[in-house]
This record gives C-alpha cells, sequence and structure tokens, in this order.
C-alpha cells in the first residue's frame, strides 16, 4: 500500500513539474495577471489563465530562479515513482532555499538584462530585497563573498557532491590536461595582447538610426530702411503713419525698431545631445524601465528626447524616474509627458546654452501679423522653436500664477505690448489695477487706459462693479440691435451708420459709437481678495461668465497660487490659465489641476492651457525690456492724452462726508443743472442721452436719472422707453435764479 502511495505522489509530482514548466516558458507579459491591467482573453500561456496567474508570482517572486523549482520537484517524483526514499528532506529544503536565495541576488546584481521583455525583476522581490539589504551594509565585495557562500551551502546540501571529492577529481584532471591548459592560456594571454594595441570604435546601442530633427528656421529682423513700415498691424490696419505726428493726426502704431532683435541661434552639438541620449537610455535600464529613443528635438531652451517604452512598461513607472534621470544626466531638471499622436513619451532636458526668446521675433512673425484679432497675445515660443501667439477673445479670461522670478511680469508686459502693437485706442481699453504700485505703473497716461493706474482696493473693487454694470449696459444695446456679439454689433454700426439709442430715445443725438473692447489686468490678485475677498469674487465671476460676448476680458495675475486666493469659483471660470515656475506641486495642482510647474526652468518658463482642449503645452515666453516698453509708451503718449472715465473709480459707492454720514448727491453733483437742461430741452430722459451730451459714464449718467426722480422732475421707468419728464421750460427759467 506505501508503494502504490508513493507511486501516486511520484506521478502528480511529475505532472505538477511539466505544468510548472509550461507555466514557466510560456509566460506573456500581456496576460491577464497581478502586474497587469490588461483582461485579454484567451491568454496566451499554455496552461490558461491559471497558468498565467502562478507563473506571474513566482516570477515577481523569485525572478528567473524560479525555474530551479523545476529540479526538485522533478527528482522527488522519479523517486517516489520508482519506490526510493527521499533522505533528508529538511536539509534539502534548506539547500534548496539557500540555492533560489543566492541566484536570485546574484542575478539582480548582474548589470544587464538577461531577458528584456519582461515586466518583472529578474531577480524577484526576494533578490531585490536580498540585494537593498546586503549592499549598503557589506558594500560589493561583502555581498559578493555572502552570495557565493549560500551558493555553495546550497549545493552541498541539495546534491551528493561533497567539497573534498570535488576537489580531488578536479586536481587528478589538472594533472591529466595541464601542459595543454597552460599552453592555451598563453596563446590567448599574446593575442589579448595584440588586440589590446587596435583601437576599437564602437558605436552607441540603440542610436545607430537616431534622428536628430532639424530647429524651426528663425524668423529674420526687418531691414533698417523697412522698420518703419514693418508694424504688426499692417496685415489688418492701415498703413501706419510716421511717430512724429500732431495730437490730431492720423494714429501711429509703434515702430518694430523699439524691440530689439532677436540673436543668432546657439548651435547645436549633435555628439552632446547623442551622449545624453545614451545616458538617458542607461539611467532607465538601471530601473528596469527598457526603450529606445528614437528621435530628438533640439529647442531653444529645452531639448526633447523621444522615448519609446518596451512592451509591458508602465507611463507611471517612467515619469516617477524624473529626480532620477536628473542625477544621471546632471540637470537641473527634467519634465516627462506624453507626445499626442505618437507611442512614445518626450524627456525635455534644459539645454547648457540656452536662448533668449526676444518679443520682437514674435512681433515680426507670419502668425501674429496674419491675425485679424486685436487682442492677440505674443506668447513666445514652444519647446521646439516655434513662434505661438494666441487671441484673447476666444479664451476669453486668462489666470497667471507663479512664484516670484519665474518671469510672470515680463510675460504681462509682453501681452500688453502685443496688444499695443495690434490696436489704437478706440478699438481697445485698458484698466490696469496695480495694488503692489510696481509693475503697470509703466504704462501711467498711455491714451489706451480707461482709468488712471488702480492702486487703492476700494477703488479696484469699484472697476469691477463698473465692469459689470458696463456689461449689461451693453448687453442691452446688442439685444436692441437683435446681435450676438460686439463684433456684430460693431460692423453692424459701421455698415449702416443709424444713429441708435439704449433706452428707444428715437434717432435724434449723436450717432453712437463703436464699441471698444475692454481688457482689465490685475497684476495681484492675492492682495484684492485679502481685502475685499468676496466682492471681488463675485464680480470676477459674473464677468468671467458673461462677459465674453460684449468685448469685456480679464487678465487676472497672482504670485501665491493658494486655494485662498485662486478659489474654485474663479478657477470654473477660467479654463484657460498659465503657470510659471512653482515651488511644490500642491500649488502647481492648484493653478492647472496637474504636476509639472514644479519642474519648469524660471525666466518666463511656462505651462498653458489652450482654449478648447485642457492638454498643457509648454511654453518659452518672449523678452521685452523695460527699456524697450518705455519707448513704446513714450511714442504712444505723444499721440494724445488718455480720455479717462473718472466715474469707473467711484460706481457703486457710497458718498460720505468727515463723519461717515451719507452726503445728498444733489446738493455737490456739479453736472445735475445741466443733466435738468437737457432733459427739460429733449423732452424726454435717459442715460444714454445724458451719456452722449455730457460725455460721462453710463453710471454716473444713472446717478443723475435717479437724482431727478427723487426730485419729481421725471417719471419712473416703464420699460425700454424714456422717462417723461413732469416739468416744462418755465422750470428752466426758476433753475436759473
Amino acid at each position: 500500500m506505501a508503494a502504490k502511495r508513493h507511486e501516486i505522489v511520484g506521478i502528480l509530482l511529475l505532472a505538477v513539474t511539466v505544468a510548472l514548466l509550461l507555466c514557466l516558458v510560456s509566460y506573456s507579459p500581456l496576460d491577464s495577471s497581478l502586474n497587469s491591467l490588461t483582461h485579454k482573453t484567451p491568454a496566451d500561456n499554455t496552461i490558461g489563465r491559471i497558468g498565467a496567474e502562478v507563473s506571474d508570482r513566482l516570477f515577481t517572486l523569485l525572478g528567473l530562479s524560479a525555474f530551479l523549482l523545476l529540479f526538485p520537484l522533478a527528482i522527488a517524483g522519479w523517486k517516489l515513482l520508482w519506490g526510493r526514499e527521499i533522505e533528508g528532506v529538511y536539509v534539502r529544503a534548506l539547500g534548496m532555499t539557500l540555492l533560489v536565495s543566492a541566484t536570485s541576488t546574484t542575478l539582480e546584481l548582474i548589470p544587464f538584462r538577461v531577458l528584456r521583455d519582461v515586466n518583472f525583476p529578474q531577480g524577484g522581490i526576494a533578490g531585490y530585497l536580498l540585494k537593498d539589504l546586503l549592499l549598503p551594509n557589506l558594500n560589493l565585495a561583502g555581498t559578493i563573498l555572502v552570495v557565493a557562500t549560500a551558493f555553495v551551502l546550497g549545493v552541498l546540501a541539495t546534491t551528493p557532491l561533497t567539497l573534498s571529492g570535488w576537489v580531488g577529481r578536479l586536481s587528478a584532471h589538472d594533472q591529466a590536461v595541464g601542459p595543454g591548459l597552460l599552453e592555451r592560456f598563453r596563446k590567448w594571454r599574446a593575442a589579448r595582447r595584440a588586440r589590446g594595441r587596435t583601437v576599437v570604435s564602437i558605436k552607441p546601442v540603440g542610436l545607430t538610426t537616431l534622428e536628430l530633427t532639424p530647429r524651426p528656421q528663425p524668423v529674420r529682423a526687418a531691414a533698417a530702411g523697412a522698420e518703419s513700415r514693418a508694424t504688426p498691424g499692417a496685415a489688418v490696419q492701415p498703413e501706419a503713419a510716421p511717430a512724429e505726428r500732431p495730437h490730431g493726426g492720423k494714429y501711429a502704431f509703434p515702430e518694430i525698431g523699439f524691440l530689439t532683435a532677436p540673436q543668432e541661434h546657439v548651435h547645436t552639438d549633435e555628439a552632446e545631445l547623442l551622449d545624453r541620449a545614451r545616458r538617458l537610455e542607461a539611467r532607465c535600464a538601471e530601473f528596469d524601465v527598457h526603450g529606445s529613443i528614437n528621435q530628438i528635438h533640439p529647442g531653444p531652451v529645452v531639448t526633447t528626447f523621444e522615448f519609446k517604452p518596451d512592451a509591458g512598461i508602465k507611463y507611471s513607472r517612467i515619469t516617477n524616474l524624473v529626480d532620477d534621470l536628473c542625477l544621471g544626466i546632471k540637470a537641473e531638471s527634467v519634465r516627462i509627458d506624453r507626445l499626442p499622436g505618437k507611442a512614445t513619451v518626450g524627456i525635455e532636458v534644459p539645454n547648457n546654452q540656452r536662448e533668449t526668446i526676444f518679443l520682437r521675433e514674435v512681433i515680426e512673425s507670419e502668425a501674429f501679423r496674419n491675425s485679424q484679432s486685436k487682442l492677440t497675445l505674443a506668447l513666445g515660443k514652444l519647446i521646439n522653436g516655434t513662434v505661438y501667439v494666441t487671441d484673447l477673445t476666444r479664451m476669453p479670461h486668462l489666470l497667471i500664477a507663479g512664484s516670484t522670478g519665474s518671469g510672470k511680469s515680463v510675460a504681462l508686459n509682453c501681452m500688453i505690448t502685443s496688444i499695443l502693437y495690434k490696436s489704437t485706442p478706440d478699438e481697445v481699453k485698458f484698466i490696469f489695477i496695480d495694488p503692489k504700485r510696481l509693475e503697470l505703473g509703466l504704462y501711467a497716461e498711455v491714451p489706451h487706459l480707461l482709468t488712471p493706474i488702480v492702486t487703492d482696493p476700494k477703488e479696484a473693487s469699484s472697476a469691477l462693479r463698473w465692469a459689470t454694470g458696463e456689461m449689461e449696459t451693453r448687453y442691452k444695446k446688442l439685444a436692441l440691435r437683435g446681435v450676438r456679439s460686439i463684433d456684430q454689433y460693431n460692423a453692424l454700426l459701421r455698415s449702416t451708420g443709424r444713429r441708435i439709442s439704449l433706452e428707444g430715445d428715437g434717432p435724434v443725438g449723436a450717432p453712437e459709437r463703436p464699441l471698444p473692447y475692454v481688457v482689465l489686468v490685475i497684476d495681484e490678485l492675492a492682495d484684492l481678495m485679502m481685502i475685499s475677498g468676496r466682492e471681488v469674487e463675485e464680480s470676477i465671476s459674473r464677468l468671467a461668465a458673461m462677459a465674453r460676448a460684449v468685448g469685456i476680458h480679464l487678465i487676472l495675475a497672482t504670485q501665491r497660487p493658494s486655494v485662498d486666493v485662486i478659489t474654485g469659483v474663479i478657477k470654473a471660470n477660467f479654463p484657460c490659465r498659465i503657470a510659471f515656475k512653482v515651488a511644490t506641486r500642491v500649488d502647481s495642482r492648484t493653478i492647472i489641476d496637474s504636476n509639472g510647474a514644479e519642474q519648469l526652468l524660471g525666466n518666463g518658463d511656462m505651462l498653458f492651457i489652450p482654449p478648447g482642449t485642457s492638454r498643457l503645452t509648454r511654453i518659452h515666453g518672449g523678452y521685452v525690456s523695460e527699456k524697450e516698453a518705455q519707448l513704446i509708451v513714450e511714442h504712444l503718449r505723444r499721440q494724445g492724452p488718455p480720455a479717462y472715465d473718472q466715474s469707473v473709480l467711484t460706481y457703486g459707492q457710497e458718498e460720505t462726508d468727515d463723519e461717515g454720514n451719507p452726503i445728498d448727491p444733489n446738493a455737490h453733483d456739479q453736472l445735475y443743472n445741466d443733466a435738468v437742461r437737457v432733459v427739460v430741452s429733449e423732452g424726454r430722459a435717459s442715460t444714454s442721452l445724458l451719456q452722449r451730451r455730457l460725455s460721462i459714464g453710463y453710471g454716473r449718467a444713472a446717478k443723475l436719472i435717479d437724482m431727478m426722480y427723487r426730485n419729481n422732475l421725471v417719471g419712473p421707468a416703464d420699460g425700454s422707453k424714456p422717462r417723461e419728464v413732469l416739468v416744462g421750460f418755465d422750470f428752466l427759467e426758476r433753475l436759473e435764479t
């Protein structure tokens, strides 16, 4: 009975051995298993899904040393099948454990991969842990000694060999073949010395077919004699007049000569790029991330290496190597991102010699010249050197954030300058809010300004309230004309030349002028949020949600990208955002909902979310110096003084005396009597009528109408119709006296 039991167990062990051999030999990393998220059916493994799971777990735990388990199973099964006893089971099991452990550790210590197309450590988790335990404590020599000792002990415990018998047989063999062996050694040493005198050129592995893409050609500066004609507005504007023009003359766009001409491109060292590619491949292979670099794309600031990972390599494993790659190639920072439309990963490495991207090169580009928008923003260049411009009207608002010194203020200057090169004061009006009193003061008294530079947070809140009121007024105007956008309104106004009135005044009065774009630029949002956060957030949210169609746009900048400044409400209404270099990943996620901004280089290096997509675009921002901006501002100031609307800064404020008591607006408004004369003379009362006749803003005109209503001079509002005038011309005589 015992013999039959041994035969049954022996057959089962042999069957398990064969099944295990088939599992391990037919292992595929694409099968569904613990280390793979695929659900491939049927499995490629010969034993099916169970075989895939078993082989995956064995290879994950022991690596390639899992094949050693086949030998004790086969030997034990064979002995039991033929009725032979297995002696020293516990000693042999201990020896097998030592042998497998030593083999796993050895596989982890060797500097190359035995099999490339696998997704497990070749020594398994056991070998990886043993290597990490031994190397830091014993160094390489001590580790090799321990592993070799364990290997020898394992062989002695699992086999009938003895050390004395093995040495004796080796000595007898050496005595028989000694003379021939010595002669062969001498010949080998002589041949080795001869080879040492020959210099062999070795090509880097994996880079023999590497493709180096060319840089885009730079935009050459215009000739000296053509600078006055090379205005960016030439494509959509009439030819600009000379710069020295009287105040009453034709508007002259800034000359391109005010900006610094671009420098020549830095020479690309192909040998250095190939060496970096080789080191990147080697560094990735050290962490079991195998693949090849297929293409190299040099750029003005960074170079992109296209890395194609081997099958079974997860994208997350590559992105986790950012810091290790920085150490391996001695780079300041490395950014890793997927390349759209390709099965490769882009590894962006900073150049040793970086170019400065001057704003003039972007302004002179065809992309900027051919843009029809008055709010074209010249941002800079892409990582491959292509000029990048965008349209603020498509965004329609922009949120900018970054740490101090990251290039945020220079980028704001580039955006403002590019708009000044594209538009006249009648087409675009600016409201600059600068609580820090540092950056935007440079543009004081340019004719594009609607108000003086706003530095008081209270006036900033009034300006935002005015913008919301102006938005509602413009929507009424668009509704009366049956159009849906400011562009349609202005085009219809220019084509018909008809006179319109916001509240149905009739055709009498001065013709309505085209509506200009209004751009509010806030340089430091955090200061406003600290003083009047709820009011500012409410105004910004309303403008961001509704002001696009009527031509009112916001550009917000902050150097404190925290959630109490960039709130969820603000982020929801600002799909287009720019992140400059920040300190932490948390700040990066606060701005652009993704990591990456902490890996930027500073000096204008940015991540931009373009309109219509959520994919990040890396841009190297243009550079404009204060001297260049000052030349442009001085030229614009010679065009004439700005037409300020002072009511913008007091819109919605309750005026009080020195003791804080409200002041009767009738008592101090200097235009009240003039407004009464206009209303009585025309026989109707409306805010648009007062705006045209008295050249005031909507807020002040509405306040004057309310004052007349409280004094029983005009009737109540009746929809879109003008208010009824309740007094006659005799009232004007009493008003004079």
